[in-house]
This record gives C-alpha cells, sequence and structure tokens, in this order.
C-alpha cells in the first residue's frame, strides 16, 4: 500500500478595480481563511492609496495640490510627501526621462480622461511652461507643496501602481502570508516566495497589445515592471501618438514601445520603466549604473 499523494497547497486567489485597472492577487501557505482576510486588508490598502494619490479625485492630496498649490501651499499626508521627494530625486537620476510634474503636458495631448489629440503649438509651450520640478516646492518642515504659477499639475501615474503594490504587499509581509503573487493590470508585478509547485514565479513579457507573450521570466521576492506605448493612442495622419510622453521634449515617446524593468522594490521598477521606454535602448547603461540591483532586461 503506497502513501497518499500529499494534498495540493490551498491557494486563494482575489481581485478589485482600482486606479483605472484590474489589481489581482495570488496567495498560499497559510489556511485559506487567513489567506482571505489578508488579501482584503491588501486591497483595500490599494483603494485608500488611490484615494490619495488620483488626480482624478478632488479631495485626494494630488487633486486639492493640483487645485490649489499655485495659490497657497497644501498640506499633505507624511507618506505623499515622503513619495513626492522621491519622485524628484527619480527625475534626476534619469535625467528626466521619469517626471511627475509634467501633468499639464498629458492633459495639453488630451491624455486627461480621453485618448488623445495633437496640441496647438501655444497649447504645447504653455503646457512646457508648467512642467518641472523648478515649479514645485516641498517643505520638510510643515508637510506642503507649492506652485511657482497657475497651471502646474502633477500625475503620478508612471509610479502609482508600483508604490500601491509595495504598500499591499508590505502589510502581507507583516501579515505572514509567505507566498504571493501581486500585479496591477499585469504590467506592475511584485512577488513573495514561491508559486504552489514550491517553484520560482512565472510571469509572461507581453510582445503587442493583447498578445499572450513573447518571452518569460522567473521571479522570486522581486518585482516588474514593464511600460508601453500601446494602451491610450490617437492617429494623426499616418502616425500613432501614444500616452506615454517624453517629458524633456514635450511630445509622446519615440525611442522605444515597450520596456520592462525589475528588482527588489516595485516603486522604483514602476518608474524606471517609463524612465527606460523615454530613453530607448542606450537608457540601460544609465538604469542599471545608477540603480544596482535593478535590470532593463526587455527594450524595444
Amino acid at each position: 500500500m503506497t502513501d497518499a499523494a500529499p494534498a495540493p497547497p490551498a491557494v486563494v486567489r482575489l481581485a478589485r478595480s482600482a486606479m483605472a485597472t484590474r489589481f489581482e492577487w495570488v496567495l498560499w501557505g497559510q489556511p485559506p481563511e487567513r489567506l482571505r482576510a489578508a488579501g482584503e486588508e491588501a486591497l483595500d490598502e490599494i483603494e485608500a492609496i488611490e484615494a490619495a494619490l488620483s488626480r482624478y479625485r478632488a479631495q485626494s492630496d494630488i487633486g486639492r495640490v493640483n487645485a490649489a498649490a499655485a495659490h497657497a501651499p497644501v498640506r499633505v499626508a507624511p507618506a505623499t510627501f515622503r513619495l513626492l521627494h522621491r519622485c524628484r530625486e527619480l527625475s534626476a537620476a534619469t535625467q528626466g526621462a521619469f517626471e511627475i510634474t509634467a501633468g499639464a503636458l498629458v492633459r495639453a495631448w488630451g491624455f486627461v480622461g480621453g485618448t488623445g489629440e495633437r496640441p496647438s503649438a501655444e497649447a504645447l509651450r504653455q503646457a512646457r511652461a508648467t512642467s518641472g520640478w523648478d515649479r514645485v516646492h516641498l517643505d520638510p518642515a510643515t508637510l506642503s507643496v507649492a506652485f511657482d504659477r497657475p497651471g502646474v499639475e502633477l500625475d503620478l501615474g508612471a509610479i502609482g501602481k508600483g508604490y500601491a503594490l509595495d504598500r499591499a504587499v508590505a502589510l502581507l509581509d507583516e501579515l505572514e502570508v509567505p507566498n504571493a503573487l501581486l500585479h496591477g493590470g499585469t504590467s506592475s508585478i511584485v512577488t513573495r516566495g514561491l508559486d504552489p509547485a514550491g517553484q520560482p514565479w512565472r510571469v509572461g513579457l507581453p510582445d503587442r497589445p493583447g498578445a499572450t507573450t513573447r518571452e518569460s521570466m522567473t521571479l522570486q521576492d522581486e518585482s516588474l515592471s514593464i511600460s508601453a506605448v500601446w494602451g491610450k493612442s490617437f492617429h494623426d495622419g499616418a502616425e500613432e501618438w501614444g500616452h506615454v510622453l517624453d517629458p524633456r521634449i514635450g511630445e509622446p515617446v519615440r525611442r522605444a514601445r515597450c520596456a520592462a524593468v525589475t528588482g527588489p522594490e516595485a516603486t522604483l521598477s514602476d518608474a524606471l520603466s517609463t524612465a527606460l521606454l523615454v530613453l530607448g535602448p542606450e537608457g540601460r547603461i544609465l538604469i542599471e549604473t545608477a540603480f544596482p540591483g535593478y535590470r532593463s532586461i526587455h527594450v524595444d
């Protein structure tokens, strides 16, 4: 008589829509009821971060800053202030390829609540004049943000999902969930431990919009972020213009169509994949030199 095969581990899958995408968890390694409770708490954390950082919510920290910081300093939550300070550092480290102060450019190109349109030369000039960290003052003494002129807008779309995933996985770590894969819209991923088969988590890299994968890789206690020009886009004559902007010139990126970065932290992977998309293939050296532990695994 042979021993019965061990029962497969109980796997809990959870999902919720937030930040204009779908967040999904795959959790195992604890009793299912504990995993479900932990996973729901982590999803609640995603919603709380969206409430604090979305430019589309008038009462969020970013919504209040964009509405009023040109008239008087606006106090924000300590976590928001720390993230803004880090974004300023990342802008400098990536030579302006990652930039959250270019919200006016995103609006000028019609990507705020729309699929985009080519702006007039004057609209583009005005948007560029209200972009850049020289327009933003961060006061650590009061945790406040001020703009030096009307029209400045912050947009954390290039870092928000990664930041939210890091906050969610930190909560799961506190709750001692040993094995997890978390993703936001499949473009931002963070992992802990192993998959239910006891192997590193295997994830795919998209080749084009709607494709399955061209290649795959494994992750264990790592993050992966993919930035691409597809998604929101519009055609102007024979040219297609995507929603990811090169903040240095104020136009949609043309150097690459897809870029992927992996490393320990989803916040940084998210920001760096956007920077790599802006910089193109030659940005690999900058990314891997300035940010040890992070790899540009795909750019074309």
